[in-house]
């Protein structure tokens, strides 16, 4: 059987795979091990908890609430917002753990369940399987006044992270630092529909929003990072300088030039590592991304005179290796860009907002910006109905795998590997030529389907 946990904390369809019994068992589980590995301390436990406005979230976040209080924590319930505030507001609210309830870029019928420890911190792989392996132990349960208590406070997150985030370039009473630029937002009905227009606007820029009514079905529905045709269009059809479109938790963003070309997470890291290294603000003249990165960007950072560093998919791999070796920048191509200096994960507001300043300062296009980083050609192919577990172990699966890293050679690579939050393998093969990268994909994905076959 595999981890209950994925990359990104638990994530199934919302009321079948991810049930308010098992969000109440994880409530409590989680704040029993923190509690015995010392990272929950005092009579009077404190939680935050959050989510993001996907209708499953509201009984989700009301069971792992609940979890909590059965095991003595005395909760805080934020309501709505994104990811990275309940990260940030778990440090600033001083609170012993966090838990946010969403599926980010998934489809509405998903949900998920991550946890963050005292100072906005994700969870260790061991701190997570410790929290499975106790689900359904027996354990004595507090009574009385012992129990924690459950407050509803939904204004308390918006004002001081918004605060937060646009003190992050400068933002002043005085001095709004991205005034002159206008700027199209995706919000992909998701948790930053309201923080994310407010911030650019408290900053400075003039904002044309889009997809920012949530209704509890429509998020991401056709919009956002992973859908974003429609921006593209109204970036266009606004004249705006760029645009930027968030997911479901805003953890993530991507941005679009002024003609509607994508700019993706690797260019948008090139730009602002940059910028960073420009500005002697790049901690070992590092940038550490995933596996996943484009090849392209590790030239052009190599050509920048900026070291490349990669770790395993998913921010918080990113983020371990930033704290333990003292880096500023790091994320993902999809996205996820962690400014360390100002958050504990991927924040697409904080993203955008830097993005911007850069943009304003620079003088340049973004679209100018990010063509200094020329992506190679690269195809992903999601394999589904396959067993993932055995992508790392089977050796007709790994032969093939060698066989098409030859014929690449030095002008490309191969990356094959499990899904952490979806049951499926993804293959990407970056090449000279997108014939070439497609062809390889292709081939090895039909080794995939044989031998993993089902």
């Amino acid at each position: 059987m595999g981890r209950l946990f994925g990359t990104d904390g638990v994530r199934g369809l919302a009321n079948r795979d991810i049930t308010a019994e098992l969000a109440l068992s994880l409530g409590s589980a989680a704040a029993r091990v923190l509690t015995a590995q010392g990272e929950i301390l005092g009579p009077r436990p404190r939680a935050v908890v959050g989510r993001d406005p996907r209708a499953s979230g509201e009984l989700l976040s009301g069971a792992v609430a609940s979890g909590l209080a059965s095991a003595g924590v005395d909760v805080i319930d934020l309501g709505v917002l994104p990811t990275p505030a309940l990260a940030y507001l778990v440090s600033e609210l001083d609170a012993d753990l966090g838990v946010m309830v969403s599926a980010s870029h998934n489809a509405m019928p998903d949900n998920g369940i991550k946890f963050f420890r005292r100072g906005g911190l994700k969870l260790e792989d061991a701190v997570e399987d410790a929290v499975a392996a106790v689900l359904d132990d027996q354990w004595e349960r507090p009574v009385g006044a012992d129990v924690g208590r459950i407050r509803l406070d939904p204004g308390l997150a918006a004002a001081q992270y918004v605060k937060h985030l646009t003190e992050s370039i400068g933002t002043t009473l005085e001095h709004r630092p991205l005034e002159g630029l206008r700027i199209a937002l995706d919000c992909a009905n998701g948790a930053a529909s309201e923080v994310g227009p407010r911030a650019l606007r408290d900053a400075g820029a003039d904002v044309v929003v889009i997809n920012a009514s949530p209704d509890g079905r429509n998020i991401n529905e056709k919009c956002g990072s992973t859908h974003p045709e429609q921006l593209q269009a109204v970036v266009v059809a606004s004249e705006a300088d760029f645009g930027v479109a968030f997911d479901g938790d805003a953890d993530r963003c991507i941005a679009v030039g002024h003609t509607g070309e994508i700019v993706d997470g690797d260019q948008i890291l090139g730009i602002l590592a940059t910028a960073l290294k420009e500005e002697e603000r790049l901690p070992e003249s590092t940038l550490v991304v995933t596996v996943m990165s484009n090849l392209g960007l590790i030239l052009a950072m190599r050509a920048a005179g900026i070291h490349i560093v990669q770790t395993a998919v998913g921010d918080r791999y990113v983020l371990e290796e930033m704290r333990a070796k003292g880096y500023g920048l790091g994320g993902e191509q999809s996205g996820h860009i962690i400014l360390a200096d100002h958050a504990t994960t991927g924040d697409g507001v904080l993203t955008a907002l830097h993005l911007a300043a850069r943009v304003k300062s620079a003088g340049r296009r973004l679209a100018e910006l990010g063509a200094d980083i020329q992506r190679l050609p690269q195809t992903l192919v999601n394999v589904k109905d396959v067993d993932k577990l055995r992508a790392g172990s089977d050796e007709g699966l790994k032969d093939a795998v060698a066989r098409a890293e030859e014929r690449l050679g030095d002008t490309g690579r191969v990356l094959l590997r499990p899904s952490g939050t979806e049951p499926l393998v993804r293959v990407m093969v970056e090449a000279a030529t997108q014939d070439q990268a497609e062809a390889e994909a292709e081939r090895l994905a039909s080794v995939v389907r044989e031998r993993l076959s089902l």
